[in-house]
C-alpha cells in the first residue's frame, strides 16, 4: 500500500484516483457513472458503452449488463470448487484443509508444515499467503494481511459486482509446487468454450512476477500489459492439450472468462475463474491487441 501511495503522489492522475476511489468517496455513485468516471481518470478518454470495440471496453459493458447470480458462486474461491468439480471432476481441485469466519480462528496445530492461506473474496493474488515452514511462520502478521483482504472490496473499487454478495471467509489449502520451487500459473483467455490465448506467470516469489503471452498453440506473442516478459524460453507444459480442454469446458456458456490453471509435472490443478481480467483497465502493448482480444468477445443480450 505504501508503494502504491508513493507512486500515486508522484503522478497527479493516480493520486486523484487513489483519493476518490480507494477512499470510497464515490460509493453512492451508480455503477455506470462510476465506471465512466474511472475510465476517464485512468484512460483520459470517454468509455464507449454503446458500441464497445476493445477488450477493456467490453469488460466494462459485461460488468454492467451481463449479471447472473451464478457469477457470485464462481468468484467465491470456496464455493467455486464444488462448481468446478461438478464439471471436470474433483481430481483437478486443490484440497481445502480448513475454513474459518475470521483470521483470529486460525490454529496452527491443525495445519500441516506447508500450506496456503487465502480469503475467498479477494481478486487474483490478493489475500494469498504461502507458508513453507510453519515453525518460522509469522501467524500474527498473516492474520493482519488476511483481515485487510477480507475488508477490501473488489466490488467497490472496480465495480466487479459478483464480489458484492460474497460472505467473507478465510481458508487453508494444501501446498503445491513444482520441482523448481516455483509454481507456474497458466491463465487461459476463453470465449464461450473457445480458448484463444493465455499467459504464463513466472517468478512469483521474486521482486516482480513476469507474464509471457501465447496464442492457443503456445506460440509466444510480442505482447505485454502490466508486468514485463520473462525474457526466457518457456516450454510448452506437459498435458497442454488437456489444460486447453479443461479451460474450454469451464468457460462454456460465458461470453468471456479467464481460467487459471496450475501444472505440476503434468498434473493439472484448478486455480480460479476470473470474469474481468485486471478489472478491464490494463493497457495492451501494442494497442492492437486490445482490439484483437475485444473481437473475440461476442456480447450477449443485456440481462439487466
Amino acid at each position: 500500500m505504501a508503494n502504491k501511495l508513493q507512486k500515486a503522489i508522484s503522478q497527479p492522475r493516480l493520486a486523484l484516483e487513489w483519493l476518490l476511489c480507494k477512499s470510497h468517496l464515490l460509493n453512492n455513485m451508480s455503477d455506470e457513472k462510476y465506471l465512466k468516471f474511472l475510465w476517464k481518470l485512468k484512460k483520459g478518454s470517454v468509455l464507449d458503452l454503446n458500441n464497445p470495440q476493445t477488450y477493456n471496453e467490453k469488460l466494462q459493458w459485461l460488468k454492467l449488463y451481463d449479471r447472473k447470480p451464478l457469477y457470485t458462486k464462481i468468484v467465491d474461491k470456496i464455493s467455486v470448487k464444488d462448481y468446478v468439480s461438478d464439471i471436470i471432476g474433483k481430481e483437478y481441485i486443490i484440497p481445502t484443509i480448513a475454513i474459518w469466519d475470521s483470521p483470529d480462528e486460525i490454529r496452527m496445530d491443525n495445519l500441516p508444515n506447508k500450506f496456503v492461506l487465502k480469503t475467498n473474496n479477494g481478486s487474483s493474488s490478493a489475500g494469498v499467503i504461502v507458508c513453507k515452514d510453519k515453525t518460522s511462520f509469522d501467524l500474527e502478521a498473516a492474520k493482519k494481511t488476511l483481515q485487510i483482504s477480507l475488508n477490501g472490496s473488489v466490488w467497490l473499487d472496480m465495480r466487479e459486482w459478483p464480489y458484492k454478495d460474497i460472505v467473507p471467509k478465510v481458508f487453508a489449502e494444501e501446498f503445491i509446487e513444482d520441482p523448481s520451487g516455483d509454481l507456474q500459473d497458466y491463465k487461459f483467455f476463453c470465449f464461450d468454450g473457445d480458448v484463444k490465448a493465455l499467459f504464463v506467470a513466472t517468478d512469483r516469489f521474486s521482486e516482480e512476477v513476469k507474464f509471457d503471452f501465447f496464442d492457443a498453440d503456445f506460440n509466444h506473442l510480442d505482447l505485454y500489459q502490466i508486468h514485463p516478459m520473462s525474457g526466457k524460453a518457456i516450454p510448452k507444459p506437459e498435458g497442454f492439450e488437456e489444460m486447453k480442454t479443461v479451460a474450454a469446458k469451464l468457460s462454456k456458456g460465458f461470453p468471456h472468462v479467464r481460467v487459471d490453471l496450475y501444472n505440476v509435472n503434468g498434473k493439472i490443478y484448478f486455480g480460479e475463474i476470473t470474469f474481468y481480467h485486471h478489472g478491464g483497465f490494463a493497457p495492451f502493448h501494442p494497442e492492437k491487441w486490445d482490439y484483437e482480444f475485444g473481437s473475440w468477445i461476442k456480447l450477449p443480450k443485456k440481462s439487466v
